[in-house]
């Protein structure tokens, strides 16, 4: 059996899941009264959940004179851009340009979010579907482990990179974004229900090796696993402020400046309120892209938080 075989296969397997699906779809019957009342339970949520990026984006386009008025207004009377010009302003007279941060923000966000993803993919992959001794008991180890919040294990990572000399350096913060096992835990537990073993031992018993099998079978079967997990890291990633690993202003986040400027004084509060919905901008682009896929993996991973 070639790779072009296994691979129409799985199209077979994938297509008869996705018809599976539609028949217990078309299967679920409900009133019109269900379907009303259903709609606007999930109107009102959506308008809940949508308010604070509606009133941040109305804090950025107050006048200074509308953000301090009492009592405070929810929506702008008078709308300006003048906070985005001032905060364009400010980044150009800024003693370590603001260019710098964003490239910061952007080579952090990028650098960790794929090595999360490659790391996490390949361990899942083995623990998955690799059947070797003590696996259960590493993934006991990776359940464990996502009760400890990162305050907990501060410290010791902290020693961890001194000795490894990596403080005040772009490792200090990428290479433990590598090592997070949210990851891991999410992407275990999509390969199980997701990648057929029978297709996996096809593809063994041809003489393909386990490296070619991850690439070519079992990463496209799991990619709305790996784009979900993509938006989670590459959000956290974005949102980092101050670490305790780097000193350098050289060094430091666009997200640490903008707390910088919050504490500047009131005559920058329409800057800051501008430069965080810039910051907003892009994690909820790409997570309006990519919604499909999230609902996806939460609903096959038995994730619902």
């Amino acid at each position: 059996m070639s790779f072009q075989d296994l691979k129409q296969k799985y199209v077979r397997y994938h297509n008869k899941r996705l018809q599976n699906k539609q028949q217990f779809t078309r299967s679920i019957n409900r009133s019109k009264g269900g379907d009303i009342g259903i709609f606007v339970m999930l109107a009102i949520v959506a308008v809940i959940m949508v308010l604070p990026l509606v009133y941040a984006i109305s804090q950025s386009l107050k006048p200074l004179d509308e953000l301090f008025v009492f009592p405070p207004r929810f929506f702008v009377m008078n709308p300006t851009i003048k906070n985005f010009r001032d905060l364009f302003n400010l980044m150009n007279k800024s003693w370590v340009p603001f260019s710098r941060y964003i490239f910061n923000t952007v080579f952090i966000s990028v650098a960790g979010t794929f090595g999360n993803v490659i790391l996490a993919s390949y361990a899942a992959y083995a623990l998955a579907k690799i059947k070797f001794p003590g696996r259960q008991f590493l993934f006991s180890i990776v359940v464990y482990s996502l009760m400890f919040n990162s305050t907990v294990t501060g410290i010791t990572n902290f020693l961890t990179m001194s000795i490894l000399g990596w403080v005040d350096s772009y490792l200090a913060v990428i290479v433990p974004a590598w090592c997070t096992t949210f990851g891991l835990y999410l992407m275990k537990q999509f390969m199980e229900t997701s990648v057929n073993d029978s297709v996996l031992e096809s593809a063994r018993l041809e003489g393909a090796g386990e490296n070619l099998i991850f690439w070519k079978i079992a990463m496209p079967m799991v990619k709305p696993a790996w784009i979900t997990l993509i938006i989670f890291v590459f959000k956290d990633l974005w949102n980092m402020g101050a670490s305790m690993f780097i000193y350098s202003e050289q060094l430091k986040t666009f997200n640490y400046a903008i707390g910088q400027l919050v504490t500047a004084g009131i005559a920058l509060s329409g800057v800051s309120a501008a430069s965080t919905v810039i910051m907003m901008i892009v994690p909820i682009t790409v997570f309006v892209i990519t919604q499909s896929n999230v609902i996806t993996t939460m609903s096959a991973s038995g994730m619902k938080d």
